[in-house]
Order: C-alpha cells, then structure tokens, then sequence
C-alpha cells in the first residue's frame, strides 16, 4: 500500500494580503490542509523604517515560533529570502517578555534592526497591543523595545546591545578594502576613520565625502568576501554627511555578501553603531548628554526608509543606542508544517 506523505509536507495558507498602505485587509484566498502532528505558523512580512509598503527594509516575521527547529527556521528564512527573518518565541521565565531568533538565507545572526522593528510591529497588530515596554531576549542579550501608538499603526524602539569600535584599519586592510568599493582614498571622508562598529553585529564603518559617490558604488562582492573573513566582519556600512535631504544628517549603503546580502536596504544595526562611532571620533558633537539624528538610506535599491538614531553620551563617550522607526505590513500568511 502506497505510503501518504501529506501528512508530513508543509503546505502554505495564504490568508490576506494589505492591499494598500491605509486600508484594513482583504481576504483573497483562505486553503486549509489539515494533517496529524502538524501545527499553522503565522507569518506576517513587514516593511520596516518606512510608512509606505514596498519601500523600507522588509524582513519576514514568524510571530509564534515555539517548537520550530534551526533548520525549520533556516528553511523558512531561504523561502522568503528577505534579507533577515525573525523568531518569535515565548518566554521561559518572567526576566524577559519574549525571546528573537534572526536568520538570514544562509545563516543566522545574533541581532537584527530592521527584523525587529517589524517583529514588534507584527506583535503589536497581532495582539492588538497599546503602548507599552517589553524586555525581549536575543543573542546579544535582554534588549528594552518600546511600542508606541500612532495613528492606526505604531512607532517602534529598541535599544541596542554592547558598543565597540576598534582601531582604525592597517593600510594593507584599508587598501584591500577601497579596491573591494572600487573607490580610491581621495573619495574618503578625511575625518572619518575606517573602523569596525558594532553595537550587537559588527559593521566597516567607511565615511566618503560625497552622496554622488555613496550612490556610484558597484562592489566587487567576491573581494568583499574574502575580505570579512580576514576582517571577522560581514557587513560594510558607506556612509556620508553630504545630504540634500531636510532634517537628515547621513545616508549610507550596506554591503553584506559574506551573509547572501549584497545590498541591504535600510540597516538598524549599521546606523545605531554609526551613531556610536560619530560620538566616539567626536566628529559629531552631542547636546545635553545625547545624540539624536535621522538616517537616510535604500535609495539606490529604490526602497528608500529612515532611521532615527539615538546615542546617550557620558563625558563625550557613547554609552547606549536607540534606534527607532515607523514600519507597515505588506500581508499576512501562514505555513503549516
């Protein structure tokens, strides 16, 4: 008798889909295949950084996790293909609120800005939260989010993990690098040291002077490659003061091919530790013992989104990071495995 494997295959339910950015959700189609032993995983994809879908940085969101193994999780991460992908999993104790997992395509990582702007977004709507404070677990620690209403949507926040900057790069290091960018030393910022910043996942801080530059970029992906595994760090964070857009001070591109990312839209975890290195090289001065300042990047990937960076300074050293922004739900679906 021939074996039934249907039990035993994912089958994807496609409940609704947000047909535009201020009307609720329609429903197009609603399949359910029901099978012995297997549990609907909910999955919203969520544009972060932005308040308008199709723009942003979008990261898939499995809002209930609990009981998915790494590779389930590895394989829902390739399935949606989005740049990060993040787990939400109930607590174990009452020292935190929720514990996030983040995988990208090929692997997971300790943290995720934008994945957690849409993971607490996701939260929000899905449990139809108000304003509050949630204490959430990941690899770099218990981190402090704040979800505030707005409007009909909400505004996210979460603080960053542990800042470190290192020492600049030799120049054997720094010239592998420009030649990586295809930029030369003359396109770079002269007050800007090219320095690793992290404040959970390292990223190459490199300042070059001109937008017209940030936006000419073409990298050669494989000489970036090679060149994280010498540096031990994934991710390159091009960044400028040279703006023409009101009330932003930098706007950057994020290179990540080392993690299947060759170019990251809108970055949390390059714009936060970048805060944290401007206060460090006192290239830029804070007031009142903070930093606060919108970021601007994904123009080049037409998938433009802004961040709101904020560093607290203690005798002109950077002591913590908050990064914060608006985000938008593209659909809602689910998995069943």
């Amino acid at each position: 008798m021939q074996k039934n494997n249907a039990k035993t295959m994912p089958i994807l339910r496609f409940v609704e889909m947000q047909h535009n950015s201020g009307a609720g959700f329609c429903s197009w189609l609603n399949l359910e295949i029901f099978g012995v032993n297997m549990k609907s995983y909910t999955i919203y994809q969520v544009d972060s950084f932005t308040n308008t879908i199709f723009s942003g940085n979008p990261a898939g969101v499995v809002i209930n996790a609990d009981g998915l193994s790494d590779s389930d999780m590895q394989k829902i991460a390739r399935e949606l293909n989005n740049s990060e992908t993040s787990f939400f999993f109930s607590p174990k104790d009452d020292s935190y609120d929720g514990e996030l997992r983040y995988f990208t395509p090929k692997i997971e990582v300790p943290t995720c800005g934008h994945a957690t702007i849409a993971a607490l977004y996701a939260k929000a709507v899905e449990e139809k939260l108000g304003s509050c404070k949630l204490n959430i677990k990941t690899k770099v620690g218990i981190l402090r989010m704040e979800i505030a209403e707005k409007g009909n949507g909400y505004y996210i926040s979460m603080t960053q993990g542990k800042i470190e900057v290192s020492e600049s790069l030799d120049n054997h290091l720094l010239k592998e690098l420009l030649i990586a960018l295809k930029i030369s030393e003359t396109d770079l910022d002269e007050r800007c040291p090219v320095q690793i910043a992290s404040t959970g996942h390292s990223k190459v801080m490199i300042g070059i002077k001109s937008r017209n530059i940030l936006n000419e970029i073409n990298p050669d992906n494989g000489k970036l490659i090679n060149l994280s595994e010498k540096l031990k760090c994934n991710g390159y964070f091009v960044f400028t003061l040279d703006t023409n857009k009101p009330n932003v001070l930098t706007e950057g591109r994020m290179f990540a091919p080392a993690i299947g990312i060759n170019e990251d839209p809108v970055t949390g975890n390059a714009n936060g530790p970048l805060g944290a290195y401007l206060i460090h090289n006192k290239i830029i001065q804070g007031k009142n013992g903070k930093l606060e300042f919108v970021g601007f990047q994904g123009e080049k990937v037409q998938r433009p989104g802004y961040i709101i960076v904020e560093v607290t300074v203690y005798n002109g050293i950077p002591e913590k990071v908050k990064i914060s922004g608006e985000a938008r739900i593209v659909f809602k679906t689910e998995i069943i495995m």
